[in-house]
């Protein structure tokens, strides 16, 4: 069959990319399903840092390839050997296709899988193919699911099975922003009941984060980014307080408010000087935490004598370090509870051809969560 797809063909292309159109929207051939696999009718996909760090360059993939990695939408056609999943079945996209058993797998660590880490990195699917190809030539999937599609072949083990009645633009974004932001807080970090939190970039991700400390249950929430719009948007959100990082007073004011710094500071800007503030702004005992993707040459500096004296914990966050099958359904419950209100952080919707210019406006900072319908 046939699907149109946004693929990007050159990486680094210059900017604005509502005028250099770095994603072409195309007709490509795409194969069915074979065994493990599915076919989905792709409804949403969110515009993700992970994506645009992909056409900018700081995170270099194989190309061409067919973007779009935080996706939802309904099972058409399940391969061979598929029993856990039917026609008709919505889901929601995970961008790591846990194999369910490598060490990391057997350990509860999904996120670390490593034959998806290697498919994910080689722009395959699980089993080491591609189905999307143009003219006889491969052409690579992102992150397994090439979500900017109006159909995808992916892996069972990149889907997870949601409520029917959540409508598609808010399921996407279960499968990336609220997994990493909420997850690297609750999950990684171990956020505990009447904790100070410290959130570090505000994007989707980020306000993800200011949400899930919320339904976590600290007694502080405070939101620091270098855009004023974007901390008043983490205050209606219900972050206790907000600081402005290109105040040369900011760390003070963070140590003000919370008697010496907090207990957890989470990094999302994905930049060095962001997460060199978070790890400053914790008190004796704190941990930070990062979920923000640099480029690979990018080094942090930090007083390693802290480290011991006053016992600092800096620790790493992909994919939340969930278990998506077991913790979206779980995201879910808490959004459709009304305690986890993510919808509000949907800012834009767009159709595919309007695609460059939503990861323009992702670029500039105009934006929290785009969903492209399809």
């Amino acid at each position: 069959m046939q699907t149109r797809a946004a693929v990007l063909r050159e990486m680094a292309p210059p900017r604005p990319y509502d005028q250099s159109r770095p994603l072409t929207i195309e007709t490509f051939e795409l194969g069915g399903p074979q065994a493990g696999e599915v076919l989905l009718k792709v409804h949403a996909a969110g515009l993700c840092h992970s994506d645009l760090s992909t056409i900018d360059g700081n995170r270099p993939r194989p190309v061409p390839m067919v973007l779009g990695h935080e996706a939802a939408g309904e099972i058409v056609e399940v391969g061979p050997g598929v029993t856990d999943f039917a026609v008709g079945d919505h889901v929601v996209c995970s961008f790591v296709p846990s194999c369910g058993h490598c060490a990391y797998c057997a350990d509860g660590r999904a996120a670390l899988c490593t034959p998806g880490a290697e498919a994910n990195n080689a722009g395959t699917l699980l089993s080491g193919s591609r189905r999307l190809s143009e003219d006889g030539r491969d052409v690579h999937h992102h992150l397994g699911i090439s979500g900017f599609a109006e159909y995808a072949v992916v892996a069972r083990e990149s889907l997870v099975k949601v409520d029917p009645t959540l409508d598609y633009d808010i399921a996407a974004v279960f499968g990336c922003a609220v997994l990493t932001g909420v997850g690297a807080l609750i999950h990684t970090a171990g956020l505990r009941l009447g904790q100070t939190v410290l959130v570090v970039g505000l994007g989707g991700v980020g306000l993800s984060g200011v949400l899930g400390a919320i339904a976590g249950g600290a007694a502080q929430v405070i939101a620091a980014d270098i855009d004023d719009d974007k901390l008043g948007q983490a205050r209606a959100l219900g972050a206790t307080a907000t600081v402005n990082t290109r105040d040369d007073t900011a760390l003070e004011q963070i140590r003000d408010l919370t008697g010496g710094g907090v207990d957890i500071a989470a990094e999302f800007a994905g930049a060095q000087a962001a997460l060199e503030f978070a790890y400053a702004a914790t008190a004796k005992g704190g941990t930070t935490v990062t979920a923000g993707l640099q480029h690979p040459d990018a080094r942090m500096q930090l007083p390693a004598l802290q480290l011991v004296a006053q016992e600092r914990t800096l620790m790493g966050s992909y994919l939340g370090g969930h278990v998506p099958r077991l913790d979206i359904p779980e995201y879910i419950a808490l959004y459709q509870a009304g305690r986890l209100p993510v919808d509000r952080l949907l800012t834009h919707r767009l159709s595919l051809d309007e695609i460059n210019t939503g990861f323009e406006r992702l670029a500039a900072g105009e934006a929290i969560r785009q969903v492209v319908q399809l």
